[in-house]
């Protein structure tokens, strides 16, 4: 490291310093001043040099005391001169440890990282001694030289940590402000970033990007005293091994100006999370479960053989529903009676879809709004959005990669 250029009135203290302390030794003082004691011996001697003082004899302090009577006014005055001086180094000392203080008050407003601590001694290096800053901060030396040897890759990751923050907040706005730092992630894996969830969450905590948090949900399954009994295939197991084998449908709100509602029923493949049917009506008669229904079987081409999971509202207990599923070779299956849990993943995504649609808002507006804006949604929820369930692959993208892998083993 090169050496600092002390200036001459720091030499001059430094060297007043010395000579006036008792039984000072080089070490001492120069360890208190934060430099190198050979340089502090140095400065003493060319000093003594200049005023014709002999090197090794004692300084003209101590001297003058030896030969000097204990009454000696003279020396009385000499003696306080010395302490005077000693004083005023002290307080120099101090001095500067309260200037180095103060300015380092802006540096921990919010905490005490050690971080912020070696910033500060690289921001006023030029002020005062490094050694002693690192004292007055209470960090170690070589730390701080280890922190400034690394500067450049903290400047590479900031900027990097910069670019990923631009991309957070273009995917975010893509996902229509709905994406958390799970999805974020896989969107910036698949644009060939390396990065960990834990990186993404700390980047939109720092920039305030947010997902949408869960709302509370409304109840809609209004059980039929009167439908009959039909077993629980499914136990709560909503996962399956091939696409058009297990279905799962429910029937939610959709609340607009008014205190109105339009009602929507869903049809789900358990295999992707796939809406396979849909239907959205201003009546919860059995026409909107039938119609999700025979809607989901136009998109597999056929439900021969597949369990429909559905709850126990008065839709799915009909005469008219049983025979449309006997009608499409499709074995119903229900929850338990007023429980949410035996058909959880339908509620999920139901709440998932008023909680990224509505974003806080108590209704869509006017009818023609609420059915747009539930529509593209869920269009862009096949094709586009990212699903835990899946490894993060939209449902279509899933579809697609276990279609391809099947043929691939075929061949």
């Amino acid at each position: 490291m090169a050496l600092k250029d002390y200036s001459d009135e720091f030499k001059a203290d430094a060297v007043a310093l010395y000579e006036s302390t008792p039984g000072a030794t080089y070490k001492s003082i120069a360890t208190d001043l934060g430099i190198n004691r050979a340089t502090l011996r140095e400065w003493v001697l060319r000093d003594r040099a200049r005023r014709g003082v002999a090197a090794a004899g004692p300084t003209p302090a101590v001297a003058q005391r030896a030969a000097a009577p204990p009454d000696d006014p003279d020396e009385r005055v000499r003696r306080l001169e010395a302490r005077v001086a000693e004083l005023e180094a002290g307080e120099r000392k101090l001095a500067t440890e309260r200037d180095i203080l103060r300015k380092a008050a802006k540096y921990f407003r919010r905490d005490e990282l050690v971080t912020s601590r070696f910033q500060f001694v690289d921001d006023h290096r030029a002020t005062h001694e490094v050694k002693r800053l690192c004292q007055v901060m209470d960090v170690n030396r070589s730390s701080y030289y280890k922190w400034l040897a690394g500067a450049e890759a903290r400047a590479a990751r900031k900027q990097e940590g910069r670019v990923l923050a631009e991309e957070t907040s273009e995917i975010h706005g893509e996902s229509g402000g709905a994406y958390g730092s799970p999805r974020v992630t896989a969107e910036l894996r698949e644009k060939g970033h390396a990065v960990n969830e834990k990186r993404v969450a700390r980047i939109m905590r720092t920039f305030s990007i947010t997902g949408i948090r869960l709302r509370r949900r409304v109840r809609t399954t209004v059980p039929d005293p009167a439908s009959g009994q039909v077993a629980d295939l499914f136990s709560r197991d909503f996962t399956a091994t091939e696409p058009g084998r297990k279905l799962m449908g429910n029937i939610t709100y959709l609340p607009f100006q008014e205190g109105k509602f339009l009602h929507l029923a869903t049809v789900l493949d358990c295999f992707s999370r796939k809406i396979v049917g849909w239907s959205t009506a201003d009546h919860m008669r059995t026409d909107l479960v039938a119609d999700a229904l025979r809607m989901a079987a136009r998109t597999r081409g056929s439900l021969d053989g597949a369990v429909f999971h559905s709850d126990h509202g008065a839709q799915g207990g009909s005469r008219a529903y049983a025979d449309l599923c006997d009608q499409l070779k499709v074995t119903r299956s229900t929850g338990a009676v007023g429980t949410s849990a035996d058909n959880a993943a339908c509620e999920s995504f139901h709440a998932s879809l008023k909680r990224e649609t509505l974003q806080g808002a108590h209704d869509y507006g006017d009818t023609t709004t609420c059915r747009r804006t539930v529509f593209a949604w869920q269009t862009r929820y096949n094709t586009r959005r990212r699903h835990s369930t899946n490894g993060h692959l939209s449902p279509d993208e899933y579809e697609h990669r276990h279609h391809t892998a099947k043929l691939t083993l075929a061949a």
